[in-house]
């Protein structure tokens, strides 16, 4: 079934992510697409997450995430990350990871990644755009090129998600 606003808005350039969160010995993540860099000095990556998702709260709490790139071949990895539900151990205990100095996991195999700690946030429609800063990163795959988010089709089952109209300004 096509989607004219969903493949509308799959040409606007984005990468698939694995989103980690932490509070303490808590842990979850999950698989975004809604990342950008916000400013270069400093350093600010933003993220877009729906406040009633189950990583959100953990994120509110800890103040800390880290952005995990994947690269092209890993599209099971954000399928797994994306789709598969239950408790935190379950989706992390079958990736490589570590705590980044944020504490929030990062994927051994991941493309780079980027650790932040929760800088501000705005309501943005049904969803926040969590603002980060980023304290440490790196690129861990250089020769790898990234998974982009049109390459997934609907695995994120949002093309229902979309408006059918666009909004009219007065």
């Amino acid at each position: 079934m096509t989607n004219r606003m969903a493949d509308l808005f799959r040409c606007l350039s984005a990468g698939v992510y694995v989103i980690g969160v932490a509070d303490g010995a808590t842990r979850n993540a999950f698989t975004a697409s809604s990342v950008m860099q916000v400013s270069f000095d400093p350093l600010l990556v933003a993220l877009a997450i729906n406040p009633s998702h189950a990583s959100y709260p953990i994120l509110d709490r800890g103040r800390a995430f880290s952005i995990n790139v994947l690269r092209s071949d890993q599209k099971p990895l954000a399928e797994h990350f994306g789709t598969h539900t239950g408790s935190t151990i379950d989706k992390l205990s079958s990736t490589p990871w570590r705590a980044g100095r944020s504490g929030a996991p990062l994927l051994l195999d991941a493309l780079a990644y980027f650790d932040c700690r929760l800088f501000t946030e705005v309501e943005a429609g049904d969803h926040r755009l969590v603002i980060g800063g980023v304290i440490d990163g790196a690129v861990l795959s250089p020769e790898a090129q990234p998974l982009l988010y049109v390459a997934t089709g609907d695995l994120d089952q949002s093309a229902q998600l979309y408006a059918k109209t666009f909004n009219e300004s007065k």
